[in-house]
């Protein structure tokens, strides 16, 4: 009975607007500042986030760089040029298709770009 009670307060809906969400937003900050919540809450927290994150996948998601252009990015913020990425690559042929997009880049060098740059594999596949 008291989450149909925490229901009909707070309306939980699909967020279709920009107010609509911040009003989600609102109502699960306020559950967060609480200590200890009721199990009753922490259903309806967790539901107004599941809400929240669907409405801001929707409408804020970024599109993935091309891996050739996250490497292109990467050596840029390194001071990285294409002679340093040979050894990697095995050729400088091989290095400056992959750099132009021409060439996808393999699962092997993508391994030792990610050890190289400190940053995950996923960003070269």
């Amino acid at each position: 009975m008291r989450y149909a009670h925490l229901l009909s307060e707070a309306h939980p809906t699909l967020p279709h607007t920009e107010k609509e969400n911040q009003r989600l937003i609102a109502i699960a900050g306020g559950l967060t500042e609480k200590n200890g919540l009721s199990p009753e809450e922490a259903e309806l927290l967790e539901m107004l986030l599941a809400l929240i994150q669907k409405f801001e996948d929707r409408h804020y998601a970024t599109k993935r760089a091309a891996p050739h252009k996250a490497l292109l990015e990467m050596m840029r913020a390194h001071n990285l040029r294409p002679k340093d990425l040979y050894q990697v690559f095995g050729s400088k042929g091989t290095t400056s298709e992959v750099l132009r997009g021409k060439r996808s880049i393999s699962k092997a060098a993508a391994k030792a770009l990610a050890a190289r740059l400190n940053v995950s594999t996923d960003l070269f596949l």
